[in-house]
């Protein structure tokens, strides 16, 4: 979907159609705490990007829409959706709230008929939900991907198996998945600028300096992945995550981000009619090194308090100033569901 929180938003509210709209934590005057969730592309012309800290997004364009994250009615335009998406597969993959893989290879012939039942997909999508959706056909999950992003919004791009390296190629090294703002940088300083400059070195150089993440990425350079559209029955977890705009041992930051990120899947939560057991912590340093750790609380809780205060504890024994931190996110999991009384696993 494309930008879906303001995506809805806008069809919710006609009145921000053309507006910069920013959804996530209350800005309060350049002074808020807490991320960017999503912003429309008139808000990204501004320089304002998810995961942003929303103290800058406010400094960057203060006379946006600023809106609270709704979780409540995306999720409930998000099951609608993916009821449509189901129906024309027999393979389906949710992939968070708003992306799912379509594994259509007993549906159509060949890749023009792929193709147009991605046309028939975006325009059922938008007839019925008023939204637009970007999608990608390729031979596998992470062509489907990359293409998917290739022209957004609203786009719909193909990439036959004969087709894939000379489209990744020209790439810039950022857009292939998974390599994120410094493995980029990393890369460029070795002379890789493009997913075909990555495809082209040598592979064991990359291992020796990126360990087994270089041979992933060397792989995914030549458009390969094995891995399998797999159907994902229940709820078993929620969370959010976010990444430093710039890699950072300020322990007062990394936890009043850790507090906000929890109060907005805590927001989630209770939206969503859930109590939870389990708090789990993330943390990425500089270097990609990543680490968990979660706690079973001896009762369900749907307490923002509860859980900020086990994420913090969590959090203390990675805290160093000597390492600098890149990705804190909190998880939320064995989850009960408080309309049913019944435990999802």
């Amino acid at each position: 979907m494309d930008h879906f929180f303001t995506a809805v938003e806008t069809r919710e509210h006609p009145e921000y159609k053309e507006k910069p709209v920013v959804v996530g934590a209350d800005p309060k005057e350049g002074k808020g705490r807490g991320v960017v969730s999503t912003c429309n592309y008139e808000a990204r012309e501004y320089g304002i990007r998810s995961g942003m800290p929303i103290s800058r997004a406010w400094k960057h364009c203060p006379h946006a829409v600023y809106l609270p994250v709704n979780h409540k009615l995306y999720t409930e335009v998000s099951s609608k959706i993916m009821k449509i998406l189901r129906k024309y597969v027999d393979k389906f993959e949710q992939w968070g709230i708003d992306e799912a893989f379509l594994d259509v290879s007993t549906k159509v012939k060949d890749y023009e008929g792929a193709k147009r039942l991605a046309q028939r997909i975006k325009q059922e999508v938008y007839r019925k939900e008023e939204l637009t959706c970007s999608i990608g056909v390729g031979p596998n999950k992470l062509m489907a991907k990359i293409a998917s992003d290739f022209k957004k919004p609203n786009g719909l791009t193909l990439v036959e198996e004969k087709d894939v390296e000379a489209f990744l190629a020209p790439l810039p090294v950022n857009k292939l998945l998974w390599v994120g703002k410094k493995t980029a940088q990393k890369l460029n300083a070795i002379g890789i600028e493009t997913i075909g400059d990555l495809a082209n070195y040598d592979p064991s150089v990359l291992a020796e300096k990126f360990g087994v993440w270089g041979t992933q990425i060397y792989l995914s350079a030549h458009g390969i992945d094995k891995s399998e559209v797999q159907e994902r029955w229940e709820v078993k977890s929620m969370g959010r995550d976010t990444t430093f705009e710039e890699d950072t041992s300020d322990v007062n930051h990394i936890l009043e981000t850790l507090d906000a990120l929890a109060e907005d899947v805590h927001k989630q939560l209770v939206e969503s009619n859930f109590t939870c057991k389990t708090v789990t912590v993330k943390i990425r340093y500089e270097n990609f090194e990543t680490h968990t750790h979660g706690k079973t609380l001896p009762f369900p809780t749907d307490r923002l308090r509860d859980i900020q205060k086990t994420a913090r504890e969590l959090i203390q024994e990675f805290l160093r100033h000597d390492r600098k931190v890149r990705l804190v996110g909190v998880r939320l999991s064995n989850l009960v569901s408080t309309e049913k009384q019944r435990r999802l696993i």
